[in-house]
C-alpha cells in the first residue's frame, strides 16, 4: 500500500447555501427526541440572529472543520450570523490554516492498521485522513509567520489576525475561516492555542529565538474576551463540542463580575455534543447547571446530544435561507482592539 492509495478522494465541504434545510427543520418540530431538540435548538439560534443586539458567539471543540463543516463556519461570519469566535487551535490550524495554504483531507477508512498508516506518515481522525509531511509544511508556515513579526507577547486573536493578512496576500484557497474572520472583523481565540500544529511552529521559533521571541498570552486572551461580553448589550452561544472553548466563553460572565462590571448572562445557548452528563462533565457542564455558576441564562437554551456534522448543517442552512441575517450589521469586535 502506497500513501497516494489513501490520499486519493478529499472531504468536500457542505454547503449550506446550496441546500435548504427549512422543510426538514419544520418537520422535526412534530417530531420527538433528538429532531425536536434540533428544531428547538434552530429556533433559539433564530431568536439570536433576528435580536440585532446580540452578539452571537461560535465555540468550536473537536474535528467537524475536518469532517466537511469547514465551509458552514466561513458562512456563517461572511452571512453575520456569527460575531466572535472561539476555537481550540487544532480546527483553527490544523483544518482550517491547513487548507488555507492549499492542503486538503481526504476520506480515509477505519479498519486500516494504525501502524501501517504511521509507516506511511498518514495521520486518522476517525476515518478521515491527512497527510503528516504536509502538517509539518503547515508548522513550518506558523513559524515563518511567527519569525516575521515583533517579538513580544500577542494574545491568540492578536496571532491570528496577523496569520488573516499573511492569508489575503498568500493564501492558495481564498475563503478559510481565517481570512473570512479578518476580512470581517471577526475576531477568533484560541485559548489552548498551542495544542496544534500552531505549537510546533512556535516551538519552532522560540527555539531559534531563545532570548527573544514572539509568545502566545492566554491570559491576555481571556481579558481581550470578557472585554467583547462587557462591552455587549446580549450574547448569545453557538457551541460545537464543548471543552476548552464552551467553558472559557461562558466564564467571561464571572470574570467580568470579579473585576467589578455586572453583565447579564449569556441569553441565548445552544449545546451540540456527544458528552455524557453522568461524569459531571459533559465536556464542561450542561446549560442548565451553568445557570448556577451565573453563566447561561436558562429562558433560552437547548443541548443537542448529536454527532455534529449531522446538526449543524441543518441549523445554519435554515439560518441562512430565512435571510433574517440581511438585517444584521457586522459587528466588528476587533475594532475594540484597535490602538
Amino acid at each position: 500500500m502506497k500513501k497516494s492509495d489513501l490520499l486519493k478522494e478529499t472531504i468536500e465541504h457542505i454547503d449550506i447555501k446550496a441546500i435548504d434545510s427549512t422543510q426538514i427543520i419544520n418537520a422535526m418540530r412534530k417530531m420527538s427526541f433528538t429532531s425536536r431538540d434540533t428544531a428547538n435548538a434552530t429556533d433559539i439560534y433564530m431568536k439570536m440572529l433576528g435580536d440585532k443586539e446580540s452578539t452571537n458567539i461560535l465555540t468550536l471543540a473537536g474535528s467537524t472543520s475536518a469532517a466537511g463543516c469547514m465551509q458552514v463556519y466561513v458562512d456563517m461570519v461572511r452571512n453575520k450570523m456569527i460575531d466572535v469566535i472561539v476555537s481550540t487551535g487544532a480546527s483553527i490550524i490544523d483544518m482550517d490554516f491547513f487548507e488555507a495554504i492549499g492542503f486538503k483531507h481526504y476520506k480515509g477508512r477505519t479498519d486500516i492498521p494504525d501502524t501501517t498508516l504511521r509507516n506511511l506518515y498518514v495521520d486518522r481522525i476517525y476515518d478521515t485522513f491527512i497527510d503528516e509531511e504536509q502538517l509539518q509544511n503547515c508548522d513550518n508556515t506558523i513559524q515563518f509567520i511567527a519569525d516575521s513579526l515583533e517579538k513580544r507577547p500577542y494574545s491568540s486573536r492578536e496571532f491570528l489576525l496577523e496569520m488573516g493578512k499573511w492569508l489575503v496576500k498568500n493564501s492558495v484557497k481564498k475563503d478559510s475561516l481565517i481570512q473570512t474572520a479578518y476580512e470581517c472583523g471577526v475576531p477568533i481565540f484560541c485559548p489552548a492555542f498551542t495544542d496544534s500544529s500552531a505549537g510546533f511552529g512556535l516551538v519552532k521559533h522560540q527555539w531559534a529565538n531563545p532570548d527573544k521571541h514572539l509568545s502566545i498570552d492566554s491570559v491576555k486572551d481571556f481579558m481581550e474576551l470578557t472585554m467583547i461580553k462587557m462591552h455587549a448589550p446580549t450574547t448569545g452561544l453557538m457551541m460545537i463540542g464543548g471543552g476548552v472553548p464552551k467553558n472559557f466563553t461562558q466564564d467571561t460572565v464571572v470574570c467580568a463580575e470579579v473585576l467589578g462590571h455586572e453583565v447579564p448572562m449569556h441569553k441565548y445557548a445552544v449545546q451540540i455534543t456527544v458528552a455524557d452528563v453522568r461524569d459531571g462533565a459533559c465536556s464542561s457542564s450542561t446549560l442548565k447547571e451553568a445557570c448556577s455558576w451565573g453563566k447561561v441564562s436558562i429562558a433560552d437554551e437547548q443541548m443537542v446530544y448529536a454527532e455534529a456534522t449531522t446538526v449543524i448543517p441543518l441549523i445554519a442552512s435554515y439560518a441562512y435561507h430565512s435571510k433574517v441575517w440581511e438585517k444584521r450589521e457586522y459587528k466588528n469586535w476587533t475594532k475594540l482592539f484597535e490602538k
